[in-house]
């Protein structure tokens, strides 16, 4: 049986048909409300365009849809809250049929129960220009979490929730393969990706572990900043800079990095370092953790790395080399 379209269908039934089985309800609200005294509301939005933040060439549905999510639920962890409602907006155009976009709809609520949203909404428009995904997250932050937050202090940890670089090399891989695949006039076989599976893997599906915020708040370590590291760890750390009024040394020696990162920057002629700063789509947390807390947070937060931290403002944003050296930490985007 042909699958229907979305022009037998119409927009409110294919909406309630998305929905079904999601355990969502497309009734849903996604307002937020906090008691006074409670807590906070924290919002993040995030918008991703076809030709631009994304290929269908070789990018999976189930996991842009999923991934999509991710990007927007990011920031909400960076601000120490915990994700409540969640609205989409998916802008399609004619050449995505409605098992297409049951597709992409199954990754975005797969990310959705996982990172525990209560409220999810969706609204589909018409596009002309390919496939534009728009995400409203808001999130919950507690009082007594805000009140535990203390100043920033030179000295002050920097750290990052997990390895960096990789999902710029990743697509890297991908923009190659597709390349390839292109060229070739008889043989459309699939290439061969499991020798790189980890590196696609962090630019196709990104994760981040739920639980950081409450293990956080249990831990009392509440960190001065945070931030989402999806636009390369040199835009957070100038963010940071500007943020905090106070200077940021990055020791290079201590960013991590996964597993066959340099050899594979050597085939595509790419410093691992470069991609690490300014290659994007990381989906790491960077925080900044209060000295006195070494102890703790290297005990109970391993997967998290500490790769510099706060100075003197007159420092700014510097890049240590294994030699000592200081180099101005530059970020696209930015003067």
């Amino acid at each position: 049986m042909a699958e229907e379209t979305f022009s037998q269908i119409g927009r409110t039934e294919a909406v309630r048909q998305l929905f079904e089985g999601t355990g969502y309800s497309p009734d849903g609200h996604c307002t937020l409300r906090v008691a006074k005294g409670t807590g906070s509301v924290v919002n993040s939005s995030v918008m991703m365009t076809e030709g631009i933040d994304f290929d269908l060439t070789y990018f999976p549905l189930k996991h842009l849809g999923y991934k999509a999510v991710i990007m927007a639920t990011g920031e909400i962890y960076a601000a120490m809250a915990k994700p409540r409602t969640l609205a989409v907006r998916l802008g399609i155009s004619s050449k995505l049929d409605f098992a297409k976009v049951r597709e992409l709809w199954e990754g975005m609520t797969a990310a959705a129960k996982k990172h525990a949203y209560a409220g999810l909404s969706l609204d589909l428009l018409p596009s002309v220009n390919g496939l534009n995904i728009s995400i409203s997250a808001m999130g919950e932050r507690l009082h007594l979490t805000e009140t535990r937050r203390m100043p920033a202090k030179s000295m002050d940890l920097i750290c990052v929730s997990g390895n960096l670089g990789a999902a710029f090399l990743g697509m890297q891989i991908l923009e190659r393969e597709k390349q390839k695949f292109l060229k070739r006039k008889t043989d459309r076989s699939q290439p061969d990706l499991s020798d790189h599976k980890l590196l696609v893997g962090e630019y196709l599906k990104p994760e981040i572990n739920p639980s950081y915020v409450a293990q956080l708040e249990d831990a009392e370590i509440i960190p001065s900043y945070g931030y989402f590291v999806n636009r390369g760890l040199a835009d957070a750390v100038k963010r940071l800079v500007q943020d905090s009024g106070l200077g940021a040394k990055i020791y290079v020696e201590r960013i991590p990095f996964a597993s066959g990162t340099f050899d594979l920057g050597k085939q595509f002629n790419i410093d691992p370092i470069s991609a690490a700063f300014n290659g994007g789509d990381d989906c790491r947390l960077l925080f900044t953790i209060p000295i006195g807390k070494h102890d703790l947070f290297r005990h109970d937060f391993q997967t998290f790395d500490i790769i510099g931290h706060l100075a003197k403002p007159e420092v700014g944003a510097s890049l240590v080399t294994p030699e000592g050296v200081e180099l101005p930490i530059t970020a696209q985007g930015w003067k």
